[in-house]
């Protein structure tokens, strides 16, 4: 018995530690993602499609991607590349990641390529593609198919969650103590083209069925909170509790996406609690935007879009968010509506890497709506010449403890200049109230205003550090203050220095500002062109 005893805490003490898996946690008025008890920003990026097929590939950008200021990566992992056969999976593109992305330092956010991709289904393996009696596919109106699975298939829903419980089970295998991966992204890009819902008899057959009552019950309960989109097609008709799909939601496309979103959202919500069942990572869909003016099936038809963000809250509880990817000028407006009270922002694409516009997007995000990550597409296209991006993550990533710190709070805010899908701008300065004070935000220099192309890019991060101490970073910034009240009406700079902080995240002060740096006490100017720090503290007097 003794000798059991001793064999049996031997192959304990042997086992390998793990850590609770990473996971989403309130904190104020916000969440973050929480990785060993510690909470991340993620400083990241987006793969290009296909990158992550190959090892060799790779090899040369991880080193590139982390000296970029990059702490994630977002990588995707296909269906055919893991289960080149029904039952056998081959681990070897996905291990790969791993171990380079331990080597470098970088953690990595998966994304689950599956029954859909860009609402395609091109990456499903090829005895997935060659069996249409086994994994039907959608239908369009005249009976033909399209290469998009359809959400009616048993038999695919079945396949679809065993590749995928199986990638997290693997993961708990080989990654649950180092938590390399973060996240998970479930399918991509999910949506209909080019009609608006699935026109097979399967899926004809339920759209004249009677709404499922989880959905309408749903709608009952957050009636007053509705999106605006959804309560004008369901209040506004009545909100009626009874009825078929055109008859609680609108005849013609109104209908038929909102039928098309209810079953994408149950298929990716059942897809994830089979992936959580094996690896409790968070998880999140991404939704390909659609352009002002367009009709479902002109766009993805029946993802997490802003007009249907409830129904997929209805239908994929879940799932832990509804993440945007943006490839609008219109971005502040886009992004305000994901922050929601039930939906931590995580901006998984935003424009390409190369886009000028880039880094003052991550700024807005994480800095006005604590955003748990932000990463620009295609990153890898980048990395030998990362330009201003490099340059802006490097503040962010000096800024990450205080930024951590202020989210959840009132003592951050982020701005960047307002844009229409049309591009054109907005060029009226912008107001926040942090502690004490008022600032009041220009994006030129104020003595001589001027709109160019590169206003667009300007933008930057105020953090309270102390009553009367702040942050303030970013680039193309003119910077004002006054108190909020009391007895002494004016405002004015004790001490304005620029600086970095380093490795231990120490400030390391550069030059003292004042006189022209500072017009002559009156502002805090951030040059465009140059993404900084400065470290300023305030004083009132009459």
């Amino acid at each position: 018995m003794r000798r059991a005893l001793l064999l049996a805490s031997a192959a304990l003490a042997a086992a390998p530690v793990h850590a609770e898996p990473p996971r989403l946690v309130k904190k104020g008025d916000t969440m973050q993602l929480v990785v060993k008890g510690e909470p991340q920003l993620l400083i990241a990026g987006e793969l290009s499609n296909s990158a992550a097929s190959s090892a060799a590939y790779m090899a040369p950008h991880w080193a590139r991607l982390r000296a970029m200021h990059l702490n994630t990566v977002l990588a995707p992992v296909s269906w055919e590349l893991i289960e080149p056969e029904e039952g056998r999976f081959d681990w070897s593109s996905v291990d790969s990641m791993l171990k380079a992305a331990r080597a470098n330092d970088l953690k990595l956010v998966i994304l689950w390529f599956g029954a859909w991709k860009n609402s395609m289904s091109t990456y499903v393996p090829s005895w997935v593609k060659r069996d249409q009696a086994r994994f039907p596919r959608a239908a369009l109106p005249n009976g033909q198919s399209v290469e998009i699975l359809s959400t009616f298939g048993g038999q695919t829903l079945a396949a679809d969650q065993k590749a995928y419980a199986a990638l997290m089970a693997h993961l708990a295998a080989v990654d649950a103590r180092d938590n390399i991966v973060v996240m998970a992204q479930v399918e991509n890009e999910i949506g209909m083209l080019p009609v608006a819902r699935d026109y097979s008899p399967a899926a004809d057959a339920a759209f004249h069925a009677p709404v499922p009552r989880e959905l309408v019950d749903y709608l009952v309960r957050h009636r007053d909170a509705l999106v605006p989109e959804m309560r004008a097609m369901w209040v506004d008709r009545g909100a009626r509790t009874q009825g078929n799909w055109e008859e609680l939601f609108g005849a013609g496309d109104a209908g038929a996406e909102v039928f098309a979103a209810w079953h994408y959202a149950r298929f990716a919500d059942a897809l994830t609690r089979a992936g959580k069942a094996a690896y409790a990572l968070p998880m999140y869909v991404n939704v390909a935007l659609n352009r002002p003016g367009r009709i479902p099936g002109e766009y993805p038809s029946g993802g997490p879009l802003p007009h249907l963000i409830d129904v997929w809250k209805a239908g994929a509880p879940s799932i832990d968010l509804l993440a945007p990817d943006i490839y609008f000028p219109n971005f502040t407006r886009i992004v305000d509506r994901y922050k929601r009270a039930d939906n931590p922002l995580f901006i998984p694409e935003a424009h390409n890497a190369d886009n000028p516009i880039v880094p003052a997007n991550a700024f807005y995000a994480i800095g006005e709506h604590d955003a748990i990550g932000f990463g620009p597409f295609s990153i890898d296209s980048i990395d030998e010449a990362p330009g201003r991006l490099k340059d802006a993550y490097a503040v962010l990533d000096q800024l990450r403890p205080h930024i951590l710190a202020a989210q959840g709070t009132d003592r951050m805010a982020g701005f960047k200049p307002r844009q229409a899908y049309d591009e054109s701008l907005d060029y009226a300065p912008d107001t926040r109230v942090i502690g004490d004070y008022r600032f009041t935000i220009a994006y030129a220099d104020i003595q001589r205003p001027a709109i160019t192309p590169e206003t667009a890019g300007y933008g930057g991060l105020i953090i309270q550090t102390g009553p009367e101490d702040y942050l303030v970073a970013g680039q193309g910034i003119t910077v004002t203050f006054a108190p909020r009240g009391g007895d002494l009406p004016l405002a004015g700079i004790d001490r304005a220095e620029e600086g970095v902080f380093d490795a231990d995240a120490r400030w390391v002060a550069g030059r003292v500002l004042n006189g022209d740096q500072t017009h002559q006490g009156r502002h805090i100017r951030l040059a465009p062109g140059a993404w900084q720090i400065q470290k300023v503290r305030l004083y009132r007097y009459k």
